[in-house]
């Protein structure tokens, strides 16, 4: 089929079949095939629509199509064979408009047609044939669904079965690599883990000794090797207090069974007893993908909640809802009251709702330092997301902006 007639070449895949005897089986198929394809080919609308039904597509999915080329050739068939009349036909599972416009194409009336669009169980659709022949409404059916078409023939009442064109199947195919190299493309983004080590981090600032802090290093890194290599990836050591592994999107999807679970957590825990944090970003660049693990990272830290961000910055897992309050008298904290104050300024200047400690220090009265307490403030409260840091080619520090989450203060008021 590849290589015949109209082909543009060989497709660069591997074709794996799943036959069936009846297309509800389809469903079955697809979940025994699991994720070892790129994308589903199904041979007509009708399995597919089973499986799409049941909710067991996780990969890109199309069919061979039954109208056009399909229907103009059942039409064919039926106008050369006395026992057929197509201008008074019932048809399932195509749309009318499709068969309107293939009728129209060759010239045929549509009064006495009978276009049944919604796919059902087989006996349904048998009936649904039979009723109209048995009433004499129709002198024949053209079906989807191969059952069907033998129950019809079993009864006596003349049948034409849409069977893909040649062509059909090869465009079909050609479709389904293309969606299996996107897929491929996607799966191969870049993804960066940071992990840090809050143990590290406040050891700094206690008197533990060192080689027991070289000595947890060396395990974790050692765990965090282990890791990576079971999903094809790389760590090494940034600092002092964290590790970053890069990965492929689709590697990461698998160990956090799809963005729902941090990874590496559940084990270093186990084996070391700490805990870790962690944050995932995806990129571009090796760069960028580090610059949006960090902002995950930040986030997760101050909200519990999504720890991987997309290429654009976008949360990977939708936020989970805070608790309600059991009052609704506004939580009064400092960082609420800092929001409220930079909130006003903005609006005094129309300006917009990312600040660094800067722009935030000259609005609020307070030298960058005081700024800078402030905004982490909000972070740890959950009024202010930290964003990747502005990196220039000035030299020192780098600008870290937060986008402060005013809507809080609205909810807050809508509340009281």
């Amino acid at each position: 089929m590849l290589m015949g007639p109209g082909s543009t070449g060989p497709l660069n895949a591997r074709l794996i079949a799943a036959a069936y005897r009846d297309e509800q089986e389809a469903t079955d198929k697809v979940v025994r095939l699991g994720s070892a394809i790129d994308a589903y080919l199904f041979a007509s609308p009708v399995p597919y629509e089973f499986a799409r039904k049941a909710g067991v597509l996780t990969m890109p999915a199309t069919f061979v199509p039954l109208g056009g080329a399909s229907l103009h050739e059942a039409l064919l068939r039926a106008t050369l064979d006395d026992r057929y009349d197509p201008t008074r036909a019932s048809l399932d599972v195509l749309s009318r408009a499709d068969v309107v416009e293939a009728y129209s194409e060759v010239d045929l009336p549509v009064d006495g047609i009978h276009v049944h669009e919604e796919l059902t169980n087989t006996a349904q659709l048998t009936s649904f044939h039979e009723g109209l022949w048995r009433r004499k409404a129709t002198r024949m059916a053209i079906t989807c669904v191969r059952g069907v078409a033998e129950r019809l023939e079993a009864i006596g009442v003349p049948v034409i079965r849409l069977r893909p064109t040649n062509a059909g199947v090869r465009s079909a195919l050609q479709t389904a690599g293309l969606l299996g190299a996107h897929h491929r493309l996607e799966e191969a983004q870049l993804g960066v883990v940071v992990v840090d080590v809050p143990t590290l981090r406040d050891s700094s600032r206690r008197s533990t000794p060192r080689y027991w802090r070289e000595e947890l290093r060396l395990s974790l890194h050692r765990l965090l090797l282990q890791e990576a290599h079971r999903i094809n990836a790389t760590a090494h050591r940034l600092d002092d207090h964290s590790f970053m592994v890069t990965a492929t999107r689709g590697s990461l999807v698998t160990a956090t069974e799809g963005f729902r679970q941090p990874p590496f957590v559940e084990r270093i825990k186990a084996e070391l007893g700490i805990a870790i944090e962690v944050g995932i970003g995806m990129g571009r660049t090796t760069q960028d993908a580090e610059a949006h693990a960090r902002a995950a990272l930040n986030r997760a830290q101050a909200s519990r909640q999504s720890f991987a961000v997309d290429r654009e910055g976008r949360s990977l897992v939708p936020a989970q809802r805070a608790p309600a309050r059991q009052s609704s008298e506004p939580l009064r904290t400092k960082g609420r009251e800092t929001l409220i104050r930079l909130s006003e300024k903005i609006a005094e200047e129309d300006g917009p709702l990312v600040v660094d400690a800067e722009n935030a220090g000259r609005m609020l009265g307070v030298t960058s330092r005081t700024a800078r307490r402030l905004l982490r403030t909000l972070v740890e409260e959950g009024l202010a997301w930290p964003l990747p840091p502005n990196r220039t080619l000035q030299p020192g520090r780098p600008r870290q902006l937060y986008r402060l989450i005013v809507e809080k203060l609205d909810k807050d008021a809508a509340g009281k």
